[in-house]
């Protein structure tokens, strides 16, 4: 006999209350979005300002590299919106792993980054260029850089708080921009000190640094597509299941993130003396105890065993 218990028949308040907590993640995703969109738009208006009076070459890359940066939050946040679309009967999970196929969007757009950063240095190491306008150039690199790393460290630790790996990779997407900024900024320094190789080789290594963020942001995507989740969740899980009374055993803990919010399915093993509705109520308290021990939990099957 195999009993299936479900929670939200019985607790409607339970199923509102994970439905916000899901949407709240979504709209904390949707304004950490605008924020660094707002900072990133301002800095590339800074860098652009001071690129058009200095007629920097070195810095006019910067700037169309910061403002297509910039942009990557837009299909981001379409991904963000579309996830909170209610499920129908041909997406029967929803919407929410929209956002991981814009989590692919933003770990191609670091490629991208990596391959024309390697390109400029390769370029510049058979043909140096002359950097003028060293002061200004620093200014808006350093406004550049710190603008990038600002916005990169708030949407790692929203998307962390949210399990968002697309907003994650994003945040890496900022830190790599972040690099090449840095890297027109120690190139002015390594002119102003009249060393003309220092220049490409800088850009050789900044390369270097943003293959190293593409590869975490992969590892995040990745890790999210194939369903992976953080084995200290499965922990919690089984923790949280093992200390309910009546559950003699527990079998396989199933989890995977479904937009922002974990699904978990699992089995008990109850006294095969009860009645039906006993087991049943067994599974209702095992999948209260997994809602309240497991953090951003949106959803759990509990079946139990005799």
């Amino acid at each position: 006999m195999t009993g299936h218990g479900h929670v939200h028949g019985h607790h409607h308040h339970h199923a509102h209350d994970r439905l916000d907590a899901a949407l709240e993640g979504s709209s904390e995703g949707l304004r950490t979005l605008w924020f660094s969109f707002g900072v990133l738009a301002a800095t590339t208006v800074v860098q652009a300002v001071v690129a058009g009076a200095s007629g920097s070459v070195a810095l006019l890359g910067d700037t169309v590299h910061n403002a297509t940066d910039a942009l990557t939050a837009l299909p981001l946040a379409l991904a963000f919106l579309l996830g909170r679309r209610a499920a129908t009967r041909r997406y029967t999970y929803g919407f929410g792993r929209a956002e991981d196929l814009a989590g692919i969007f933003v770990v191609l757009v670091i490629a991208a980054s990596a391959v024309f950063a390697g390109y400029e240095a390769v370029r510049r190491l058979f043909g140096p260029q002359e950097v003028s306008h060293l002061g200004a150039v620093a200014v808006a690199a350093l406004v550049g850089f710190a603008g990038n790393e600002w916005v990169a460290r708030v949407r790692i630790r929203t998307g962390r708080r949210i399990g968002s790996a697309a907003l994650v990779a994003d945040g890496l997407h900022a830190r790599s921009d972040g690099f090449t900024s840095l890297a027109v900024l120690l190139g002015a320094g390594g002119a102003a000190l009249g060393w003309g190789w220092a220049d490409p080789v800088i850009g050789l290594v900044i390369t270097g640094a943003i293959v190293l963020v593409l590869r975490g942001a992969a590892r995040e995507i990745w890790h999210r597509l194939m369903d992976a989740v953080d084995p200290s969740l499965v922990d919690q899980a089984e923790h949280a299941l093992s200390h309910v009374e009546g559950v003699r055993a527990v079998g396989d803990v199933r989890m995977r993130w479904l937009g922002h919010g974990l699904r978990v399915e699992t089995s008990i093993v109850v006294d095969p003396a009860l009645t039906v509705i006993e087991a049943h109520r067994v599974a209702l308290a095992a999948e209260h105890a997994l809602l309240h021990g497991v953090r951003r939990l949106t959803a759990a099957t509990v079946q139990f065993h005799p």
